[in-house]
C-alpha cells in the first residue's frame, strides 16, 4: 500500500473493524444487556469473522474496556451557551436524556462495568476523561468573570450532575427534565459563591 492509499484511508481496516465491532457491542448490550453480550452475538451482528473478535478482544469484559476506552478519542465536548448557568444546564440535560431514553446504553454500560475489575477500571477512566472535559464549563466561566478563579471545576460539574445519578440510577426514581436544570443552577450559584 502506497502512502497515498494510507493517507486516504485514516485508520484502514483495524479501525473499520473496530467500528464495527464497537458499534455491534452497543447494539447488543442495548437488545440483551450485558448478561447477553456474547462474543459470537458480538461477531455476528458486526459481520466481522468471530475469529478475529475473539483473538482481539478475547472476552466479552474485553469488549466492553475498549467500548470505554473509546470515550477517550471521541470528539464529544459540552456546549457553550455563554453562561455557567447554560452550559450546566446543557450538560445534565444531556446526562438525563442518556440515562432516560430507551434502551439506555448509559445504564447498560454503567451496571456492566461492575462485573469486572477490569470494566471497572475502564469506566472510571471514562468518568475520569469526562469531567475533565467537561471542567471547560467552569474555566469558560472565570474567564468571563462570573465565578472566582479558584472555582474547583470538577466539585461543580459533580454537584451539578451527581443528582441525576443519583436518582434514576442509585434510587430508581422518576425525574423530570426540569428537576435535572434545578440542579445545575443550584451548582452555577455554588461555583460563584
Amino acid at each position: 500500500m502506497s502512502e497515498a492509499d494510507r493517507a486516504s484511508r485514516p485508520g484502514g481496516r483495524t479501525a473499520r473493524v473496530r467500528a464495527e465491532v464497537l458499534a455491534a457491542v452497543v447494539a447488543e448490550l442495548a437488545e440483551h444487556g450485558y448478561d447477553g453480550l456474547t462474543m459470537d452475538g458480538v461477531a455476528a451482528r458486526s459481520g466481522v469473522h468471530r475469529t478475529t473478535v475473539y483473538r482481539r478482544w478475547k472476552s466479552v469484559a474485553g469488549l466492553l474496556v475498549d467500548l470505554l476506552d473509546s470515550g477517550a478519542t471521541d470528539d464529544w465536548a459540552p456546549a457553550d451557551t455563554g453562561t455557567l448557568e447554560g452550559d450546566l444546564i446543557a450538560l445534565n440535560r444531556e446526562v438525563y436524556e442518556s440515562l432516560t431514553i430507551e434502551p439506555s446504553i448509559t445504564r447498560a454500560v454503567i451496571a456492566a462495568s461492575f462485573r469486572t475489575p477490569e470494566a471497572g477500571a475502564a469506566l472510571r477512566e471514562f468518568w475520569a476523561d469526562r469531567y475533565r472535559r467537561s471542567g471547560v464549563v467552569v474555566q469558560r466561566a472565570i474567564d468571563r468573570g462570573e465565578v472566582p478563579a479558584t472555582t474547583d471545576a470538577y466539585a461543580v460539574c459533580v454537584a451539578a450532575t451527581a443528582p441525576i445519578y443519583h436518582q434514576l440510577l442509585l434510587l430508581r426514581q422518576p425525574m423530570t427534565a426540569a428537576e435535572s436544570d434545578r440542579y445545575a443552577r443550584a451548582a452555577a450559584r455554588l461555583g460563584s459563591s
